[in-house]
């Protein structure tokens, strides 16, 4: 199996607005205090993952995303075992993204934001 696709926020806001769908690997109680604001957001737990990937798109480029990237970047290797070849991780995950001040809702003091705050491209 190849490597997984790897994306930073900035290029997933460009993949987005091109019809690209988010894919929320979080757990619900994660989700509830913050979550993304963008359209057509799936939210699919990691813990329910297994027994719902069929529900996914095989025809649409998806994300994955969860907290800081660790979580999606499994998400995204399963279901690349699974035959979905449009796939990619957004590195970095909610921490990264908010770090950015891209569109989200709820309490932003709900995450452990980068020290460093990392690059983007």
């Amino acid at each position: 199996m190849n490597d997984a696709k790897e994306v930073c926020p900035t290029s997933t806001q460009k993949r987005i607005k091109a019809g690209a769908i988010l894919v929320d690997v979080r757990e619900l109680d994660e989700i509830e205090r913050l979550s993304f604001d963008v359209p057509e957001l799936i939210i699919m737990p990691l813990s329910e993952l297994e027994n719902r990937f069929t529900e996914l798109p095989k025809d649409k480029e998806l994300i994955l995303v969860c907290q800081h990237g660790v979580r999606s970047l499994k998400a995204t290797y399963f279901l690349m075992y699974h035959g979905y070849n449009n796939v990619a991780n957004m590195s970095g995950g909610m921490a990264k993204w908010a770090l950015r001040q891209f569109p989200i809702k709820g309490d932003l003091t709900a995450i452990d934001m980068p020290v460093d705050g990392g690059r983007c491209c």
